[in-house]
């Protein structure tokens, strides 16, 4: 039988880049598999942005949630009750092609490919240049490093996340794929207990793709397929809520990952000299508006430290069983 898939869409404001996405997966489906269902889950969006989606015939089920449940938490919602043997995460900003998902999933198919859980495939963007999407992970030293912006000053000395040396022009296992195209097997994400909700958006990708890893599955940028990404689609105006649960995602993972010592010293490094390098680096280069915001979201993220801070030296919280996640309503 040929490989089912369903897809997962969080939606939150993305305007017409939802129809747009929507709009392009019809001509993804080009055979060899089965799409069983689309997927959109918004959080609760003000934009009318899921009101009237074109379903174009395919399989389309839009859940609304009253209020933003986050990224994290929104995809497992929308991954409950999954009968496919794959499940791609995909972002609104993002419009598949031909090539986009057969070759991806004949790729994981492949009896070679057994221990492949997770797969990416190559994103360009508006200008067709391809993005270098894949990451490293994430360790205390790099952390460090990105705070007081090594990894862009000394990049050879300190590797910065996302593996800019690379052209992406081959398949190879990484650590890290990016969450805007990420194609998983279910029966892992099931296993792994689907993204941890504690992250309300970024390092949920990061933290699958190690929790995968660690349980002994590869994690693989696939070359032969590839779509168009935006990028930051649905963030550009609220630059500082975006810093905010940036910084506060990487607290997170720290604690979950990282022993106490080296947690205080990226607690340190993220709280407090990070907002003031980059507050420096806006002024120095003219920039006010990026400075403000970089103080806003430093703000939000010093109000939020007592939630956080107690988070991050107890043990994470058990996985869930998939089908106790909400539905939310339609």
């Amino acid at each position: 039988m040929p490989p089912s898939l369903d897809i997962v869409i969080v939606n939150w404001n993305a305007g017409n880049l939802l129809r747009r996405c929507i709009g392009s997966i019809g001509s993804a489906l080009t055979g060899g598999f089965t799409l069983n269902r689309l997927v959109v889950v918004d959080n609760a969006s003000t934009d009318g942005s899921a009101d009237h989606l074109p379903g174009n015939g395919l399989p389309l089920t839009v859940l609304r949630n009253d209020r933003n449940r986050g990224f994290a938490a929104a995809c497992n919602q929308g991954a409950v009750d999954s009968r496919a043997d794959h499940i791609l995460f995909l972002n609104p900003d993002t419009e598949l092609g031909p090539a986009s998902l057969a070759p991806a999933l004949a790729f994981l198919e492949e009896p070679a490919n057994a221990r492949v859980g997770i797969v990416g495939i190559r994103l360009r963007g508006e200008d067709g240049a391809i993005q270098r999407s894949c990451a490293r992970a994430p360790t205390p030293s790099r952390l460090m490093a990105q705070s007081v912006g090594l990894d862009r000053a000394m990049p050879k000395q300190f590797p910065p996340h996302f593996m800019q040396e690379w052209d992406h022009g081959d398949t190879r296992p990484v650590d890290q794929v990016m969450g805007a195209f990420l194609l998983i097997r279910s029966s892992l994400f099931e296993s792994l207990g689907g993204f941890d909700e504690r992250y309300f958006v970024y390092f949920d990708d990061v933290d699958l793709c190690l929790s995968a890893r660690r349980a002994g599955w590869e994690v693989v940028h696939f070359a032969g397929a590839e779509a168009r990404h935006k990028g930051c689609g649905t963030t550009e105006g609220i630059k500082d809520i975006r810093l905010f649960y940036s910084l506060r995602s990487r607290l997170l993972f720290s604690g979950k990952h990282f022993g106490p010592m080296a947690t205080v010293a990226v607690a340190i490094a993220t709280a407090i000299v990070e907002p003031m390098v980059r507050i420096a680096h806006a002024i120095r280069r003219g920039v006010p508006g990026e400075a403000a915001a970089a103080w806003r979201g430093a703000r939000l993220l010093w109000a939020d430290l007592p939630a956080i801070l107690p988070q991050l030296f107890r043990p994470p919280p058990p996985s869930r069983p998939m089908d106790n996640h909400p539905t939310g309503n339609r």
